[in-house]
């Protein structure tokens, strides 16, 4: 049946889908709430989304090559209860999205993922080149990716998994992106190591969490569907990537779901790495 859009749209809470009971049309807090700060410099809000991968990644890379000013708290924010609604969240983040992050050295907020991994790199001094050529190659690719992700994620994400219904046109549409997309990485990713060059950058650690868990079969279930094995340099990139000890806890970090061994549903220290559970063999 042929939809026929009304006059004027109103909302209809019930008609969202899978994240329907935190969906609206409107922006601010729904409850007051202050969020808690630990001891760190470091204050993170977040869940193990790909877009709270990124930073939780950029952190532990950062603690694995000495910087102890990027000690942080990683506070769990469950966005399925809404708790990204808070009156706390809402003045860090007033878009009322995961990641958020305070600076408690000088007192800035930071939010959107790539705001954040750029205020990091800049911070710290790693994983963006001053050079000027190499810098605003690693900034093509990061700005690629926040340009690109909502259509692998609102669009293919969530007609292929979480629509209340499965139609052709959507997923043909935003299928046809999502290959698109992944072409335009393994061709880039045929003369390169990484992204941006010969260095790992911003622009792979914003990325790995979104096509590089893509073509792992990790996002949406859908690597068979997308015919991912095609895409060997993604795929070589992606390995590599996934394999650096410092990715692999930040994957950890804020995830409530899974395996035992694979979830760190907060972090405020170093140790807590210690007492997950170790994976059965």
């Amino acid at each position: 049946m042929t939809y026929t859009p009304p006059k004027v749209w109103t909302w209809d809470a019930e008609n969202g889908g899978h994240f329907a009971k935190i969906n609206r049309p409107i922006a601010g807090p729904t409850h007051e709430k202050e969020l808690p700060v630990g001891q760190h410099p470091l204050q993170l809000y977040s869940q193990s989304t790909p877009n709270g991968v990124k930073v939780t990644v950029m952190l532990e890379e950062l603690l694995a090559l000495g910087h102890p000013g990027a000690e942080y708290d990683a506070w769990l924010t469950k966005i399925g209860d809404g708790m990204q609604f808070s009156s706390g969240f809402v003045d860090i983040n007033p878009n009322s999205k995961i990641p958020a992050l305070v600076d408690t050295t000088n007192g800035c907020r930071v939010f959107e993922s790539g705001a954040i991994l750029l205020y990091l790199a800049e911070k710290f001094n790693m994983f963006l080149s001053h050079d000027i050529k190499e810098r605003t190659e690693t900034l093509n690719w990061l700005f690629w990716l926040h340009g690109s992700a909502p259509y692998l994620g609102g669009g293919f994400g969530h007609f292929f998994s979480y629509a209340p219904e499965k139609f052709e046109y959507p997923i043909n549409r935003f299928t046809m992106e999502a290959k698109r997309q992944l072409d335009v990485l393994d061709q880039n990713l045929a003369e390169r190591q990484f992204l941006a060059g010969d260095n790992y950058t911003i622009a792979d650690i914003a990325t790995a969490p979104w096509y590089g868990a893509l073509v792992k079969g990790l996002l949406y279930n859908a690597a068979e569907f997308l015919d991912v094995t095609r895409y060997k340099n993604v795929n070589r990139w992606a390995n590599e990537i996934y394999a650096r000890p410092a990715f692999q806890k930040g994957r950890m970090v804020n995830r409530n779901h899974g395996k035992p061994s694979e979830r760190l549903e907060e972090r405020h220290n170093a140790s807590d790495f210690d007492n997950i559970p170790k994976a059965c063999d």
